[in-house]
């Protein structure tokens, strides 16, 4: 264990920020890049789907590498495959064919995917272990590193946005790289000795699973919330708003990328405020274990309305309206809100629920079910969005909150 919780949380802390920086950096350009090339929105959500199967199996092996290896190996380990995959990505060809890109560009995703979930496993569970007991301190903490995660991440993707507008592509790539390299050796310097995290050499490959029925019910409700975000997340309210606010040209074109990537980092920097001010908001801290689980159940069932209002409008509209994007974006800055008291909730009570002896594994068990979930969302968003446009999209979201709302229900038996 770390002499010094506060400096290696810090440290912790300041290395998922630069990678979550970058991740959602990667994400915007690789998606309005090869919108702009004219990729289809299945073609788009292909190349996302290698980055969230990649995050299932290795949320199953993660938890185990770290206890064998320490968390301080699988953190560096997602920097540094982080770093790999952005170079390889500058290799594109735009020669190459468009199945050949397709294949080349979810592999790379693959790699970035793998990277984020060491990245973020390594992270979570350090909260764990590092966390001082009493006064509500492990909710706090896993609020702070959340919130502040994803007010970075909403910055990559303005960030990303704006250096396909300005540089362009490849240079975007290879200066993310560059600073990223920068902050990997530094956090190799600075992180301090005795990070926590290694198990019992008896620990098993095959322990993955937990054998807390709520861990599992959790993860199951998990999987279902972030299926609910990601449905419309990943492909169509980007495409749909790069769409309606391009004119056409050039110039409206570049316009249209900052906008977009303007309302994506808006949303996740406001979902990562609520995220980390959740404690306050949900008077939660001192709460015991079961009213926080109620609480869970609550804002879970509060979120099924939202997207199935906003399909409604969509569907009812027709076609694009000045009156239609303002309540698309209120609607979804709504969903947002309501969408971080439940992910906070859960980040809470995964930890809250998983023992100490085996938390790697248990976190690893809950993030494997998170990647599930943004799997089945990115599918089904291109798909939706194809067959039934924007509307669609939502419909289905509600749909997906439903079902977290359903499992969260069944942790009240327990």
């Amino acid at each position: 264990m770390s002499d010094n919780p506060i400096r290696a949380y810090a440290a912790v802390t300041a290395a998922y920020w630069a990678f979550m920086l970058s991740d959602g950096a990667l994400r915007m350009l690789v998606l309005l890049h090869f919108n702009q090339l004219g990729f289809s929105p299945v073609d788009l959500a292909w190349l996302f789907l290698l980055y969230e199967v990649a995050g299932i199996v290795t949320n199953l092996g993660a938890g185990w590498l770290a206890a064998r290896f320490g968390l301080a190996a699988t953190l560096y380990g997602g920097l540094a495959l982080q770093i790999g995959a952005l170079v390889a990505l500058a290799q594109l060809n735009p020669g190459w064919s468009l199945t050949a890109s397709v294949i080349f560009v979810m592999a790379v995703q693959g790699v970035s995917g793998v990277a984020k979930d060491l990245a973020k496993m390594s992270s979570k569970s350090a909260v764990k272990l590092l966390a001082p007991s009493g006064d509500g301190a492990l909710f706090r903490w896993v609020a702070a590193l959340t919130g502040s995660k994803n007010a970075v991440k909403g910055l990559g993707f303005f960030l990303g946005a704006a250096l396909l507008a300005l540089v362009g592509f490849k240079p975007a790539i290879w200066g993310m790289a560059a600073i990223l390299a920068a902050i990997l050796a530094a956090v190799v310097v600075f992180l301090p000795k005795g990070l926590p995290g290694r198990m019992k050499s008896a620990e098993s490959w095959g322990g993955w699973r937990s054998k807390d029925p709520r861990v599992n019910r959790l993860s199951l409700a998990r999987m279902f919330l972030f299926g609910a975000r990601d449905v419309w997340f990943v492909v169509g309210i980007p495409i749909y708003f790069h769409a309606v606010l391009s004119d056409g040209t050039a110039q409206g074109s570049r316009e249209a990328f900052f906008l977009t990537g303007g309302f994506m980092a808006l949303w996740i920097i406001g979902y990562g405020a609520v995220q980390g001010f959740a404690p306050k908001l949900l008077r939660a801290r001192t709460l015991p274990e079961a009213a926080v689980t109620r609480k869970a159940i609550g804002w879970a069932g509060a979120l099924v309305p939202i997207p199935f209002t906003l399909a409604a409008a969509t569907a009812l509209a027709g076609a694009p309206a000045p009156w239609l994007t303002a309540l698309l974006v209120a609607g979804l800055l709504l969903f947002g809100a309501v969408f971080a008291l439940n992910s906070a909730l859960h980040s809470y009570l995964i930890l809250a629920f998983g023992s100490a002896e085996r938390i790697t594994r248990d976190v690893g068990f809950y993030y494997m079910a998170n990647a599930a979930g943004r799997l089945i969302g990115t599918l089904l968003s291109g798909l939706s969005y194809q067959i039934g446009g924007l509307a669609l999209c939502l419909a289905t979201a509600g749909l997906m909150a439903a079902a977290s709302w359903l499992a969260a229900r069944r942790l009240a038996s327990l």
